[in-house]
């Protein structure tokens, strides 16, 4: 089945042995599949975005599972989605090499980031919703002015695809995960190499803050390897506190609770885990995707969970019980990230494919009836990663089309394209 045809498409087009002098790439072209690569929850806890490989973005209420809006502009799979803490945008990142702003409440593209060489794996907006940060293929990190869509400083460092992206609550701080199997540690007013983080024997998929910036948690593993291991870091000293073994695949995304009491993984082995941070044991498996688990997210209360799939398909899970409260459904490829918007009232998603025949939207969505509202148009490849500003004001892509967008949420108007990246954002 599909999950058969991402591992050989993997091991035949992808990874190539370690052996080998060239570093593997890291996502899969798979014809018509659908992935769900990433979801977030908007900060309200109501709305939930998703990034599709049918390079879209999809808006969905949490409540109902209806999708709002679909937000199409990517011209190939959005790998990355994230809102902005006031919930008014969106941001998106794409095989297209772009990222793109979107503005959640109408689905219109404010603006696209272009400067990526190749496609963009991750976005994050800092909590002021001022800057936005990404992630290439083209092995760098890139920090973004939001409003002008100026590209201020590039994160050099990596010897490989950067897959992941974080900033710390206060902004002073950016963590980045790469295939080179290490985390790093920024200064982001500087651009300073500020440590790294080694112990990972394998990729680094995912990578994530706690609330205080006092700890970060990674998520890793590979065809060759046998880590699919989250592992919990000591930011000030570098050291690593624990390890979180379970997943029997990579684990592709990691995150913490807002009060950093709880981790939660998705996994290529299908399943969510929810983690005890201070103990490591395993609490709950959340089972029901029918393939990999590409995209995860707290809700901000903490009660609910955001899950974006290979499936084509956005889940919503009650934390206590973990049951499978809901199912969106709208994508016509891969979700590959999701965000919630600052008053849970939306959710934006992102979506694209490997084929270049798909729509390469953000859709938006209203979480308590599951209506489609808005799609965001304007990416001309995969969006890979989607934030809303800290006000919901504003959404954030990234996209292989190696440009990141900014859009107003209300009208789904391209405000912005940030432009620098010389590989995938």
């Amino acid at each position: 089945m599909l999950k058969n045809r991402l591992i050989q498409s993997l091991l035949l087009l992808i990874l190539i042995p370690p052996a080998h002098a060239q570093e593997p790439e890291v996502f899969v072209q798979l014809g018509d599949s659908q992935m769900v690569k990433s979801v977030a929850f908007s900060p309200d806890g109501l709305l939930a975005l998703s990034g599709s490989w049918d390079n879209t973005l999809k808006l969905w209420d949490v409540n109902s599972g209806r999708e709002i809006r679909t937000f199409k502009g990517h011209s190939s799979s959005v790998f990355a989605v994230a809102f902005s803490n006031d919930g008014r945008l969106a941001l998106s990142g794409s095989r297209d090499n772009t990222l793109k702003l979107w503005e959640v409440q109408s689905g219109r593209e404010i603006r696209t980031f272009k400067g990526h060489s190749s496609y963009v794996f991750a976005v994050a907006f800092s909590n002021d919703g001022r800057l936005a940060l990404s992630g290439s293929r083209d092995n760098t990190l890139k920090l973004w002015e939001v409003e002008s869509g100026r590209e201020i400083r590039t994160f050099k460092g990596h010897s490989s695809n950067v897959l992941a992206v974080a900033f710390s609550n206060d902004g002073l701080l950016a963590l980045s995960g790469s295939l080179d199997k290490m985390l790093k540690l920024w200064d982001v007013e500087s651009g300073r190499e500020i440590r790294t983080f080694k112990g990972h024997s394998s990729f680094v998929f995912g990578v994530a803050f706690s609330n205080d910036g006092l700890l970060a948690l990674s998520g890793s593993g590979s065809l060759y390897d046998d880590d699919n291991t989250l592992k919990l870091w000591d930011v000030n000293s570098g050291q690593e506190i624990r390890t979180f073994k379970g997943h029997s695949e990579i684990v592709q995304v990691v995150t913490f609770s807002n009060d950093g009491l709880l981790a939660l993984s998705g996994s290529w082995d299908n399943t969510l885990k929810l983690w005890d941070v201070n103990s490591g044991r395993e609490i709950r498996t959340l089972k029901g995707h029918s393939d990999s688990v590409l995209g995860v997210d707290f809700s901000p209360d903490g009660r609910q969970i955001l899950s974006g799939s290979i499936d084509n398909t956005l889940k919503l899970w009650d934390v206590n019980s973990g049951r499978e409260i809901r199912t969106f459904k709208g994508h016509s490829d891969d979700v590959q990230s999701v965000a919630f918007s600052p008053d849970g009232l939306l959710v934006l998603s992102g979506s694209g494919s490997a084929s270049d025949e798909n729509d390469n939207t953000l859709k938006l969505w209203a979480v308590d009836s599951g209506r489609l509202i808005r799609t965001f148009k304007g990416h001309s490849d995969d969006v890979n990663a989607v934030a809303y500003s800290p006000d919901g004001r504003l959404a954030l892509s990234a996209s292989d089309d190696k440009t990141l967008k900014l859009w107003a949420i209300d009208s789904g108007r391209l405000i912005r394209t940030f432009k620098g990246h010389s590989d995938d954002v």
